[in-house]
Parts: C-alpha cells; sequence; structure tokens
C-alpha cells in the first residue's frame, strides 16, 4: 500500500508523531505530550499514531507507506551532539538517544519520499542536524542574544505565553501561511541551530538573528520547522492554528495525489 492509497470516502489521514523515551513509575514510556496530538486531531484534521523510540527495529519504509505526514515534536531532552560531532558536556544535557535513532533517519527517509513533514522545537533542531547542521546550547551567554528561555513558573499557560517578535523572510514558504509581517510567537529555548545544513532555507530570526524558522529548499512537499510551540495555542491563537491547518491541507493534498497514483 503507497502513502495515501485508502479508502478516501471519509477516512482521515494518519501522522506519525515519533515519541520520547521515558522513565518514571519503574517503567520505560514510549510518550508524547498531549498537545500535539491533540492540535494534528482537532487542527490539522488528521488522526495522529505514536511512532516508539525503537531506532533501528523500526521499518521507516514500512511507516511512511502508511503514513500521510510526519510531525516531530518539542520535548526536555536535546539531540545528542555526537550526531553533529560535538563532544557531549552536561551543557547539552538531557538526552533521549533512543528518540535521536528513530527521528533522525525517519526524517531523511520521509523527504526522499515527499511526506509531508512540521518539526517543532525539538524536531526543528532534529530536522538541522538530520540534513548535516548543527546546534549551540545556553544562547543566552553568547554576545547580543536574547534570553529565550522560558519564563521560571509552574504554570504552563505562563510558561508557554505568546510574547516574542519574530520577522518573516518576505517571498519563503512561511510568508505564504503567516503574511509578510512580523509576528508574536512563544518561543522558548536555550538551544538554537549554530550551522544551519546545507539543504535548508532560513524561514523567519528572532530580533536577535536567532534561526526561529526554517524550510527544506529543495523538499517535493511541505517541509517546515519552527523552533516556537504552536501546538499549545493551536485552538485559539491565528498564527498557531494557520500552520496547522497548513499542515493539515498539506497531507491532505499528499494522500489525494498518491491515492490517484494508485488507481
Amino acid at each position: 500500500m503507497t502513502s495515501g492509497a485508502w479508502d478516501m470516502s471519509g477516512d482521515r489521514p494518519l501522522v506519525a508523531v515519533p515519541a520520547d523515551l521515558k522513565t518514571f513509575e519503574g517503567y520505560r514510556w514510549h510518550a508524547c505530550a498531549a498537545q500535539y496530538l491533540e492540535a494534528v486531531a482537532r487542527v490539522s484534521g488528521a488522526m495522529p499514531v505514536v511512532i516508539p523510540a525503537l531506532g533501528g527495529e523500526l521499518d521507516y519504509s514500512a511507516i511512511l507507506e502508511r503514513a500521510d505526514g510526519l510531525l516531530l515534536t518539542g520535548s526536555r531532552s536535546n539531540v545528542h551532539p555526537g550526531n553533529y560531532g560535538e563532544a557531549p558536556t552536561p551543557a547539552y544535557e538531557p538526552f533521549d538517544e533512543a528518540r535521536d535513532a528513530t527521528t533522525l533517519p525517519l526524517i531523511r527517509a520521509a523527504l526522499e519520499r515527499g511526506v509531508p513533514m512540521f518539526a517543532i522545537c525539538r524536531g526543528y533542531q532534529e530536522l538541522n542536524v538530520a540534513l548535516g547542521g548543527s546546534i549551540v546550547t545556553e544562547i543566552q551567554d553568547l554576545p547580543d542574544r536574547m534570553d529565550h528561555r522560558a519564563p521560571d513558573s509552574t504554570i504552563q499557560d505562563e510558561r508557554f505565553a505568546i510574547r516574542q517578535r519574530i520577522d518573516i523572510r518576505p517571498g519563503g514558504r512561511l510568508s505564504e501561511i503567516l503574511g509578510a509581517g512580523p509576528v508574536q510567537v512563544n518561543s522558548l529555548h536555550r538551544q538554537a541551530i549554530g550551522r544551519l545544513a546545507d539543504g535548508l532555507e532560513v524561514e523567519a530570526t528572532a530580533e536577535d538573528g536567532t534561526i526561529e524558522a526554517v524550510s527544506v529548499r529543495d523538499a517535493t512537499g511541505f517541509a517546515l520547522g519552527v523552533q516556537w510551540h504552536p501546538e499549545y495555542w493551536a485552538g485559539s491563537d491565528s498564527t498557531s492554528r494557520k500552520l496547522f491547518e497548513a499542515f493539515g491541507a498539506a497531507i491532505r493534498g499528499n494522500r489525494t495525489a498518491y491515492g490517484a497514483a494508485a488507481e
């Protein structure tokens, strides 16, 4: 069965969402934060399917034959610096190498197949690393950089508040979705893109020049990454909603194209 070769009468397209590997209550769990799954289901209009972080035990071709889209989520963990030629230090922690082993090859395989991809926060950094880029850590300590970290609060709405301006590159793929003007987002991170992968285009930057959004230059389909968290306010914030709506439209377009090819 090829991607999109489904009964088109009413079943929803499927979006693969790779999991983190978490340890708690004496067990290891393959887990994904609810906001991402809810945004896919309620705003993109698709059915999220969590993919376990089993690395090389997975058949990526089989997953992508059935998935109409790929969503890469944020996480408290960071991409292990060994994946981009840096030595690991406590400043780069925490790590989730099981997730790295799953997402990095899955990203490459999805791009090769033209599966629509939306990468958020950690997923955005994974996209850069998968294509040969690097990550820098503790950017708030670098000269002329802002503090992009979340406020010190236990209230999630305060931590994920929309408070930072980004400037969108005119004529780019992101401007097609959000328009040309600056927008306010909820970017909260201490790591950022260092060396930009050769295959990526900058789509937006923060006021201090930090890269906040990218697209895959030669992608045959939707392939966008953002450093901020549109999933958190996808139900109420226009900018966040537009991104998930555009992802949903790309998923349905991909499914229709493959469905027609399979007939």
